[in-house]
């Protein structure tokens, strides 16, 4: 099986020769398997099996596209967001609309003129469409596009104190994912929409599951529209413990959930998958708190054979992904005892790096 035929039947829970792969790698880490690989850090995901290939359209590009190579450099993104490096990732420290009036909210201009060249992001993954699963990210969608604008808190109270206001402005945020959505499916060889919204911590939703179906899940719903009108799966990201708000993401048709942050309450992966696996299909859920940075290899080992087992048991509906990025301090031994599980072999991501040194070399 190639990578887009693996996705893709992993999705309609057929047979597949091994549980597909779409892991994120923290910074540092990618740092480090690509001196020991031998090769660009671009192509470590390649490199480690990763079977989706996607990138971002809309807002998280000026979050993790744009990387700086030194501590405090930044830049100014198309919505007027001032980010800048702290640490391993670009942090937002002036919100546009963080000290502005309603009319001033009212009249702010989104970044349309920039859409064509948003979307062209995309250009370099369609020579990768016969093999890999293609993907496009359209995140943030609607409430988190509105915390970046706005500020968190700001945000959050204008929930409570001015919701005509939030539900007008997230109303044009998800217009602007809207348009990223269909402009990038007509135009490439999408296989599904990633759409992304965080609206959760590490114990609970931002806001009651009431506040969310009344003024979120209409304009995220719309997002999700576009993708299930094209007849592609949709797939959605949100950290924490979303659990309340589940069965509204099943109700309006989801078919993929990442990143199941299995520490978060309510958010165990094989509970999930005994109540939601007839319809969702979970990428996500090894553990990057305890169990890759601190297990032993043969914990990591019996935990993802574990995982696997359990969320595959109905046939397929399962992407083997980390609940979050890789941490950096994650032995090398615990990451590849996780891939060997998946039939992956440290011999295998070997070979598979000097092929794309080949490749690197040829193309020079």
């Amino acid at each position: 099986m190639n990578s887009k035929e693996r996705v893709q039947a992993a999705l309609e829970r057929k047979p597949v020769d091994r549980v597909p792969v779409f892991m994120w790698f923290h910074p540092s880490t990618t740092r480090r398997l690509a001196k020991l690989l031998e090769i660009p850090a671009a192509e470590v995901g390649a490199a480690m099996g990763n079977d989706v290939r996607m990138t971002w359209v809309n807002n998280n590009y000026a979050m993790e596209g744009v990387v700086h190579e030194h501590q405090g450099e930044s830049h100014v993104d198309e919505w007027g967001i001032h980010w800048v490096k702290e640490g391993e990732y670009n942090q937002i420290v002036e919100f546009p609309l963080a000290h502005a009036d309603a009319d001033a909210i009212r009249t702010y201009t989104f970044p349309t003129g920039d859409m064509d060249r948003l979307v062209a992001r995309m250009d370099p993954l369609a020579e990768y469409a016969d093999d890999f699963f293609i993907g496009v990210d359209v995140s943030p969608c609607v409430f988190e596009m509105y915390n970046r604008l706005r500020g968190m808190g700001a945000a959050l109270l204008d929930l409570a104190a001015q919701p005509d206001l939030a539900f007008e402005m997230m109303r044009r945020c998800t217009d602007f994912a809207v348009t990223l959505s269909k402009k990038s499916c007509s135009r490439y060889p999408v296989d599904w929409l990633w759409t992304g919204d965080d609206v959760a911590g590490q114990q609970t939703l931002f806001m009651s599951p009431a506040c969310w179906r009344e003024l979120i899940k209409p304009h995220l719903e719309r997002v999700f529209e576009v993708g299930k009108r094209r007849g592609l799966p949709v797939a959605y990201h949100c950290c924490g413990a979303l659990r309340p708000i589940i069965g509204d993401l099943v109700e309006m048709g989801l078919d993929v959930l990442n990143p199941v942050q299995c520490n978060c309450p309510g958010m165990d992966p094989l509970e999930l998958k005994k109540e939601f696996g007839k319809t969702l299909t979970f990428m996500g859920g090894v553990d990057t708190q305890e169990l890759l940075p601190h297990g032993t290899a043969d914990d990591v080992r019996r935990a993802t054979a574990r995982l696997l087992e359990g969320m595959t048991a109905d046939g397929g509906g399962y992407i083997l992904a980390a609940s979050h990025t890789v941490p950096p301090e994650t032995p090398d031994e615990n990451l590849f005892a996780m891939y060997a599980e998946a039939g992956i072999s440290k011999e295998e991501i070997f070979d598979r790096a000097a092929q794309i040194r080949r490749h690197l070399m040829k193309s020079m």
